[in-house]
């Protein structure tokens, strides 16, 4: 049986990884299953739930850094839309299940979802309801990484998940480096210190300043979104 859950209100970042398999492109259902069946026991134990989406299974403005035919601005701008479509698709996803689910984009889109309002976003997890937040910050230059921070902040969420394919944060990349160590604890300052790449350099000062624990664990071992929501050791924790 699950423990009580430690934090009120959390906040995770799913990436587009999440709404794929592991070469795929876009949104492709049993990934998308796979994803809300971990999602499920964390919704269900009463915590007040925020999830931050990336694009990147439909674009990664870095892969578009060397066409000289679009800006960056207009290729982050192509990301936060890819963003937005993740969110509906997931929103759905969770409605099917029996959840109470709304979309707040940063990109305003009437017909297509609500537009973020930090007000209006507290008064949905107050009320019980899956907030997923799309768009990304809304402006070029900022990662969605960025994005989870800012919002955590915004609506004063007390842990951030992020939840991604290996078990932690590591010294060197596990998956070219078979010794590669895991931290079970780290700081800001160390993780930045050692660019072991947790988050980028926006992300970790919003955290820092405003003291906003993270969690990196894997997404798809069973279990270990709600080991952390519980406060029980899993994956890697990054605090002061």
């Amino acid at each position: 049986m699950p423990g009580q859950p430690r934090y009120r209100r959390v906040l995770l970042k799913l990436s587009g990884e999440s709404f794929c398999t592991a070469d795929g492109f876009g949104v492709e259902p049993a990934a998308v299953s796979a994803t809300v069946d971990e999602l499920l026991p964390v919704a269900d134990l009463g915590v007040q739930l925020g999830i931050v989406v990336g694009g990147g299974n439909f674009i990664r403005a870095r892969d578009l850094a060397g066409d000289p035919h679009v800006r960056r601005v207009t290729a982050d701008s192509m990301g936060m839309l890819a963003t937005v479509m993740n969110a509906v698709a997931l929103r759905d996803a969770l409605e099917g299940h029996g959840k109470s689910v709304r979309v707040l984009s940063a990109i305003p889109l009437p017909t297509i979802c609500e537009s973020f309002n930090r007000r209006q976003a507290v008064r949905h997890l107050d009320a019980g309801r899956v907030v997923l937040f799309a768009g990304g910050t809304g402006s070029p230059f900022f990662t969605t990484d960025t994005a989870v921070a800012l919002r955590a902040a915004e609506v004063d969420a007390e842990l951030i998940v992020k939840a991604t394919k290996v078990e932690g944060v590591y010294d060197s990349d596990p998956m070219i480096n078979p010794n590669a160590r895991k931290y079970d604890r780290l700081t800001y300052h160390k993780a930045l210190e050692d660019e072991l790449g947790v988050m980028d350099l926006a992300a970790f000062s919003l955290c820092s300043d405003n003291r906003i624990p993270i969690v990196v664990c894997q997404l798809f071992e069973p279990g270990n979104l709600v080991k952390a929501v519980c406060g029980e050791p899993v994956g890697t924790l990054v605090t002061e």
